[in-house]
């Protein structure tokens, strides 16, 4: 399948050596560290509202994840207002919401970005019951394909404070990557969205924090790692 023009160019593909892409790899690099003592194969990304760069974020991840030559699948589980396709210029006639309704194979739905090593699957089709979809043991079983077929799995889901499908995925997830718009989003929703990420036992991985003031070439994006 040929790619349209992406909506906006994902930096870390067009320009891997700019100061924002080494940011997205001081990203990987920091998710690989926090994968030393646990497998760390299946990471969600999510917000606390819409307009965080949560997407943009996860994007980028994954071609630095795939430029090391891992086999990278990037799953567009925003089913409400999914924005992967775009990025990638590709179709979203089929995808997740394809093979949880159908009970597609994985490979079916699947789509080659054009990236070495790096796999799409769209949102699909707008659904009636996002979240009862995500909570199904179809989205097990689907995560679980993934997990044998890539070696890193990232999952674009939607913000926190929204709905409850981040929620319900975080739990199914083996780490958690919060992005936070510095210059709007308040301390209080971060602490609500991290409690809410507690109450589903999810590993927190660290917070991306965007639109920081700070001087030098580290400007767009700041990598926090919560540690213990």
């Amino acid at each position: 399948m040929s790619r349209s023009k992406p909506s906006l160019p994902l930096i870390a593909e067009v320009n891997p050596k700019s100061p924002i892409s080494e940011a997205y790899k001081v990203l990987r690099t920091n998710v690989d560290f926090a994968n030393f003592d646990a497998d760390i194969h299946t990471v969600m990304v999510t917000s606390s509202r819409m307009s965080e760069g949560k997407s943009t974020t996860t994007a980028n991840l994954a071609v630095t994840y795939a430029q090391t030559g891992k086999r990278v699948l990037l799953i567009d589980a925003d089913m409400r207002k999914p924005t992967q396709h775009k990025l990638f210029g590709l179709s979203n006639r089929y995808g997740l919401t394809s093979a949880l309704s159908n009970n597609s194979e994985l490979r079916e739905v699947v789509l080659d970005t054009g990236i070495d090593q790096l796999s799409l699957l769209p949102s699909g089709p707008v659904p009636p019951h996002p979240s009862e979809m995500l909570a199904s043991q179809r989205m097990e079983t689907l995560l679980e394909r993934a997990r044998e077929s890539y070696e890193m799995v990232l999952i674009d889901t939607p913000p926190m404070m929204a709905v409850t499908d981040a929620q319900i995925l975080a739990a199914k997830c083996d780490g958690v990557i919060l992005v936070i718009d510095a210059g709007k989003v308040k301390k209080e929703m971060a602490r609500k969205v991290k409690t809410k990420l507690q109450h589903a036992h999810a590993r927190m991985l660290g917070v991306v924090l965007n639109n920081v003031s700070r001087s030098g070439a580290d400007s767009y994006a700041y990598y926090t790692y919560y540690g213990q």
